[in-house]
C-alpha cells in the first residue's frame, strides 16, 4: 500500500546517490494482439454493484475516452424478482442483460462474469470465499487483468462494516490481492508459461466511498473532510452535464433504473438543483504512480495513469512509491523506508533527486542512496531510516512523503503508518473483525483497519467477558495496567487489571466480566440510541499510556416459558398459552420511518416439549403486493415477517442459524389466499414444507385490512443444531410494503441494527428455563451450487468473441481448436459444420444483433466434422454465436450470415 492524503511539510532533501544498481526487468510491454485494452477496472460481487459509479465512469468516458470494464464475480441469481418468476441460473442470465444495458449508458462495454453462484446476503467474507473458492476466481481476476491491462482497478469495501455484504468484501479482497499478483511473475505462473500472458503492474487500486463529510453541489470534492485525516479522498462531481443535455446524475439514475428485477425501476429522479447533487468519492488505497493529492478536478485519479500528470509532472509511465518495514511503531523507534522508482518504458530519468517529506519532529538519515540517471524501463531504490519523536502523540496514523524531482519533471507520493504506544490495548475483535485484520496486514493494506469499529454485543441485563489484547511495540519489556472505562448502567468487577511484563513484540491479554447493571437502559436502535455505548481502553506502561476506544451493542434479552395448556397453532393467542413477556417488533432498522398504525408488531415466543412457538401481530395500513405461491421466496420484497434462530447464540454467520420468511397471504384466491413459508439465507434454503418438515404456520388477515397475524410452530428437530436453553440466539424482523412492485419501504424487528438479519452476533438473546434438549450432531450447512454460465449466456459469447476475453475468464483456447464452416441459414434454423482439435461441448446460438434467436448444445470428438442445424425460435439471425469449452479453457467465435 501506497496511500494517501495531505503531507506535512517538513522535508529532507536526499539526492538518488551511489553507485548504480542494477535495473529490474520489467514485464514485457506487449499483450494479446486481439484482447481489448482496458483503462480502468470495476471488480464486483453482483450486477448493479458498480451503479452508483456509473456517473463517474460515463464521464470519463465522453470528456477523456477512458475505457472501463466491469468483473462480476456473480450473476445475482440468487437475489429476489421483482418482475418475474425467474430464479436461479435462468434470473442469472436476466440480470447480466440489465447489467450491460445499464453500464452501456455510461459507455461500458466490457463485462467479465466469472461465474460464481450467487448464494444468498450474507455479511460474512470467509463464507463468500469457502463458497467461491480461493485461488480459482483470484486466478480469474488476474487472468481479466493481465489480458485487459488496466492502469486503475476499482472495487468497493473489503470491510466487514455492518450492512456491508460479505460478498462485496470478498470481492474488494480478491481486487486487493489480483492488483498486486497481476504484477508478480510467481503468482500463478502458468497463465505466462501456459497461456502467453505477462506479468501487468496496475497503477491505481481504489475503492468507492470515503470516510468523512462533505456538502453537496459542484464543491463536493473540495469541500471534503476525511475522518482519518492520511486518506486520500477524490470526488467526482454527478452533476456534471453530459452530451445529451442530462447531468450525470441523471443518466446514472436512468440505469439504475434498468435493474428491474433488483427493484429498481421505480428509482427516484437524479436531484435538478445542482447544489443538491452529490460526488461519487473514491479513497486511494494503493498507488505504484505519483499523484497530486491536492489535485481536485474529476480526472485527477487518472492523472499520472490514464491521462498524463499535470503540467511539471513525471512522464506518463513513471513509477514513485514508497514501502515501510512495519505499519506500528512507537515513539522513539526507528522505521526503515525505501522508495522506489521505475521509469518509463521508453524513457530514462536524468538528475534524479529525492526529497524526503515527515511529520514535524522526526528525522531521518540515508541509506543506500544511488546516483545517476534511472534507465528506461528500469526501477531504482533508495532506502532512509527514519526516527519518530520520543513525545510523539500515539494512537493515530502519519503520513511519510517524498517527492522526485528528475530532469524530466517532478511528482510526489506518500505513506501511512501508526503511532502506537509501546504496549497497545485493543478491544477484542469479532470473528470476522479479526479475520479481516490479519487479512488487510497480510495483504499490505494494515490502515484499512480504521474502516471498522471495534464493538462486542451484551445482552441487556447480562454479563459477558470482555478480553483486551495487548501488544508490546516497544523495544523493552513493559508491565503495567489495563483500565476499561465504561458508561453509565454498566460495570465492571474490577475495572483495572495488571499485566505481567511483555517482551519487546509479544502479545498478551486481561478480560474483565462486564455486566449491564441497568437493564432499562434501550437496546438495538430504539430509544434514540443506536444501540451502541462507547468504552476506552486505558493502558498504561512504563513507557505512558494510551486510549483506545471501542463499544458495546447492547441486544434485548428474555425468558422463554413452556407454553401454557391448550397451545394450538391457530393463529390465536389464548389466555395462559404464551406466558412470557410480549416482545416489541416495532424498531425500525433499515427504510422509511413509520407510525404505529403505518407498521408496528408485538410478539411472544414459547415452547413446547418438541417445537419452538412464535406468535406475532402486525398492524398494518396498506397490504403489499401478493405473491403467487411459486413465488414464495425472498420475504424482504413485501409484508412479512422473518423468524431467525441462533440454537446456541455463537454463530459467526447464517450458515448455521434457521431463517424462516413467511408471507401472511399470496395471490392463490382458488384456495383461500393462503400463508407460505420457506427457508432462506440460512443452514438450508428452500420451500418451507421440504427444508422444515413439521412446521406449521396459521395466518389471519383481517377485514377490512389492518394488519395480519402469525402463529408458527418451528420443530426442534428442524434447527441447525440442538438448543443452547442458557443462550438462544431470537430475532423476529417485520418487513412492511406498501406497494405493488415487490419493494418493502420499512424493515421493523426486536434486535434490529443496519444488516441486522446477517449478524448473528446482534440477535437478541433469550433463554429456556427448564428445557432440556436431546443430544444431536449439528447439521451441515447446505448451498446452492448452481451458478449461470458464460456459455449459456449468447451476450458473454458475443462480447468474448469480439474483446479476447474466453467466457468466464478461463484459460482461452487457440483459435484452430474449434473450427466453423458453412454457416447458412436454411430452412428452420441455421445449418453449420463444426471441427475440433480436442473433445469438447459447443454452445450455438442464433443471434439477431440483440437476442437469441435460437440454440443448441454439440459433443464433439477430435477430428470429426459435424453438421448440425440451430433451430431458430423467434426473429432473424444475424450471425452465429458460438462457444467452445475443452480441457477447461474456453474460446468464442461468432460468424455473420449473408
Amino acid at each position: 500500500m501506497r496511500l494517501k492524503a495531505f503531507l506535512l511539510p517538513t522535508a529532507l532533501a536526499l539526492a538518488l546517490s551511489g553507485v548504480p544498481g542494477p535495473a529490474l526487468a520489467a514485464p514485457a510491454p506487449g499483450r494479446p494482439a486481439d484482447t481489448v485494452d482496458l483503462d480502468v477496472l470495476f471488480v464486483s460481487a453482483h450486477p448493479d454493484d458498480e451503479a452508483g459509479s456509473l456517473a463517474t465512469l460515463g464521464q470519463w468516458k465522453e470528456r477523456y475516452g477512458t475505457k472501463a470494464g466491469v468483473v462480476t464475480i456473480t450473476r445475482g441469481e440468487g437475489g429476489g424478482n421483482a418482475v418475474g418468476l425467474e430464479e436461479g441460473p435462468p434470473l442469472g442470465i436476466i440480470r447480466e442483460r440489465e447489467e450491460r444495458t445499464a453500464i452501456g449508458k455510461a459507455g461500458v462495454e466490457n463485462l467479465y462474469n466469472l461465474d460464481r453462484v450467487d448464494f444468498w446476503y450474507t455479511a460474512s467474507a470467509p463464507l463468500s470465499e469457502r463458497i467461491w473458492g480461493h485461488d480459482d476466481t483470484l486466478a480469474q481476476i488476474v487472468r481479466v487483468i493481465r489480458q485487459t491491462r488496466p492502469e486503475i482497478v476499482m472495487t468497493m469495501n473489503p470491510s466487514p462494516t455492518p450492512g456491508n455484504h460479505g460478498n462485496h468484501q470478498q470481492a474488494a479482497r480478491f481486487a486487493a490481492e489480483a492488483f498486486h499478483a497481476a504484477a508478480d511473475p510467481t503468482a500463478f505462473p502458468e497463465q505466462l508459461s501456459k497461456e502467453g500472458l505477462q506479468p501487468f503492474r496496475p497503477a491505481k487500486f481504489l475503492r468507492t466511498g470515503g470516510t468523512g463529510t462533505s456538502t453537496a453541489g459542484p464543491a463536493c470534492a473540495t469541500s471534503f473532510v476525511p475522518t482519518v485525516p492520511t486518506d486520500q479522498v477524490f470526488g467526482v462531481w454527478e452533476g456534471t452535464p453530459s452530451s445529451t443535455g442530462k447531468t450525470w446524475a441523471e443518466i446514472e439514475v436512468d440505469a439504475r433504473r434498468e435493474y428491474v428485477t433488483q427493484g429498481w425501476a421505480g428509482t427516484a429522479a437524479a436531484p435538478t438543483d445542482p447544489a443538491k447533487i452529490r460526488c461519487d468519492f473514491y479513497t486511494l488505497v494503493d498507488s505504484r504512480v505519483p499523484y497530486d493529492p491536492a489535485d481536485t478536478s474529476p480526472e485527477a485519479i487518472l492523472r499520472g495513469s490514464v491521462l498524463p500528470a499535470t503540467a511539471g509532472g513525471l512522464p506518463r509511465g513513471t513509477e514513485l512509491y514508497l514501502t515501510t518495514d512495519r505499519f506500528d511503531l512507537a515513539p522513539g523507534e526507528t522505521v526503515e523506508v525505501t522508495a522506489h522508482v521505475r521509469a518509463p518504458r521508453d524513457r530514462a530519468l536524468t538528475s534524479p533527486r529525492l526529497a524526503l517529506r515527515l511529520p514535524s519532529g522526526w528525522t531521518a538519515t540515508g541509506s543506500g542512496a544511488l546516483r545517476g540517471a534511472v534507465p528506461a524501463g528500469g526501477e531504482r531504490t533508495a532506502t532512509f531510516t527514519v526516527t519518530v519523536p520520543a513525545d510523539a502523540d500515539t494512537n493515530q496514523q502519519r503520513l511519510v512523503g517524498a517527492t522526485l524531482t528528475t530532469g524530466q519533471g517532478a511528482g510526489r507520493t506518500d505513506r501511512a503508518v501508526r503511532v502506537v504506544a509501546d504496549v497497545r490495548g485493543t478491544l477484542e475483535p469479532l470473528p470476522e473483525v479479526g479475520t479481516f485484520r490479519d487479512w488487510a496486514g497480510a495483504s499490505g493494506y494494515p490502515q484499512l483497519d480504521t474502516l471498522i469499529k471495534p464493538v462486542l454485543s451484551l445482552g441487556s441485563g447480562q454479563s459477558r467477558t470482555v478480553r483486551v489484547d495487548l501488544r508490546n511495540h516497544g523495544e523493552t519489556a513493559q508491565h503495567g495496567e489495563v483500565t476499561l472505562g465504561l458508561p453509565k448502567g454498566f460495570a465492571a468487577d474490577p475495572a483495572t487489571k495488571s499485566y505481567p511484563d511483555l517482551a519487546p513484540g509479544a502479545t498478551g491479554a486481561v478480560s474483565f466480566t462486564v455486566t449491564n447493571t441497568d437493564a432499562t437502559l434501550p437496546t438495538a436502535n430504539s430509544g434514540g440510541t443506536d444501540g451502541d455505548y462507547g468504552i476506552t481502553i486505558t493502558t498504561t506502561s512504563a513507557a505512558g499510556s494510551t486510549v483506545e476506544t471501542g463499544a458495546l451493542e447492547l441486544v434485548p434479552t428474555s425468558e422463554v416459558p413452556h407454553a401454557g395448556t391448550g397451545h394450538e397453532v391457530d393463529g390465536v393467542a389464548a389466555p395462559g398459552e404464551y406466558p412470557g413477556p410480549e416482545l416489541d417488533l416495532s424498531r425500525i432498522w433499515e427504510g422509511e420511518a413509520t407510525t404505529p398504525q403505518d407498521a408496528s408488531a408485538t410478539g411472544r415466543i414459547a415452547w413446547t416439549d418438541d417445537a419452538l412457538k412464535v406468535y406475532v401481530q402486525v398492524t398494518d395500513d396498506v397490504l403489499g403486493k401478493k405473491v403467487v405461491p411459486q413465488d414464495c421466496k425472498r420475504q424482504r420484497r413485501t409484508d412479512s415477517v422473518e423468524i431467525i434462530v441462533d440454537p446456541k447464540g455463537n454463530s459467526a454467520d447464517t450458515s448455521t442459524v434457521f431463517k424462516a420468511g413467511i408471507f401472511p397471504v399470496t395471490d392463490d384466491p382458488a384456495n383461500g389466499d393462503p400463508p407460505c413459508w420457506q427457508r432462506d439465507a440460512d443452514n438450508r434454503q428452500g420451500p418451507g414444507a421440504t427444508t422444515a418438515p413439521g412446521m406449521t404456520v396459521v395466518s389471519k388477515v383481517s377485514a377490512p385490512y389492518t394488519g395480519y397475524t402469525i402463529e408458527a410452530s418451528i420443530p426442534f428437530a428442524v434447527l441447525p443444531d440442538a438448543v443452547d436453553p442458557a443462550r438462544m440466539g431470537f430475532n423476529v424482523l417485520v418487513y412492511d410494503s406498501d406497494t405493488q412492485d415487490l419493494t418493502s419501504q420499512s424493515r421493523l424487528g426486536w434486535s434490529t441494527f443496519t444488516g441486522v438479519r446477517a449478524d448473528p452476533y446482534r440477535y437478541g438473546l433469550v433463554t429456556l428455563p427448564g428445557y432440556a434438549p436431546a443430544a444431536r450432531q449439528p447439521s451441515a450447512p447446505v448451498f446452492p451450487d448452481t451458478a449461470a454460465r458464460s456459455v449459456h449466456s449468447p451476450q458473454t459469447i458475443a462480447q468474448s468473441a469480439t474483446d479476447g476475453v474466453a467466457p468466464a475468464a478461463v484459460p482461452r483456447l487457440p483459435a484452430e481448436a474449434l473450427r466453423l464452416t458453412g454457416a447458412r441459414t436454411v430452412t428452420g434454423g441455421v445449418s453449420v459444420t463444426l471441427r475440433a482439435d480436442r473433445a469438447g461441448t459447443a454452445y450455438l446460438y442464433g443471434w439477431d444483433g440483440d437476442r437469441p434467436t435460437g440454440d443448441r448444445t454439440v459433443s464433439l470428438t477430435a477430428g470429426s466434422p459435424v453438421t448440425v442445424v440451430v433451430p431458430v425460435t423467434a426473429g432473424t439471425p444475424t450471425s452465429l454465436l458460438a462457444a467452445y469449452e475443452a480441457d477447461g479453457a474456453a474460446l468464442a467465435h461468432r460468424l455473420p450470415l449473408s
